[in-house]
């Protein structure tokens, strides 16, 4: 089992950049595939990136790629994602997941899942 807690939301203009981090706790973070979702008032839970187990391969949804970097450093067992030349449709809240098994693009197919930190791109 693992705990995930996200921090670094806040709220950035567009064209900024922010460094959302995912700590887990336990030894097995290595054991996990991590994801980063997000969620904007009243639309449903999407995808955004993926990384496995190493750090060796990683997947990002179709609208964040280019912007976005996911990264893992699993001596300090924590997940990033820098977010980079942000847009007002980025605003969202962002969660961080763990599962056994790579790739994994959908909500149901992660097992565990962290509180979120809010993003705001203002205009």
């Amino acid at each position: 089992q693992v705990q995930l807690v996200e921090s670094g939301g806040g709220l950035v203009q567009a064209g900024g950049s922010l460094r959302l981090s995912c700590a887990a706790s336990g030894r097995t973070f290595r054991s996990y595939a991590m994801g980063w979702f997000r969620q904007a008032p009243g639309k449903e839970r999407e995808f955004v990136a993926a990384i496995s187990w190493s750090g060796g391969s990683t997947y990002y949804a179709d609208s964040v790629k280019g912007r976005f970097t996911i990264s893992r450093d699993n001596a300090k067992n924590t997940l990033y994602l820098q977010m980079n030349s942000l847009k007002p449709e980025d605003t969202a809240v962002y969660y961080c997941a763990a599962d056994l098994h790579f790739p994994r693009r959908r909500n149901d197919e992660y097992d565990y899942w962290g509180q979120g930190t809010q993003v705001t791109v203002s205009s």
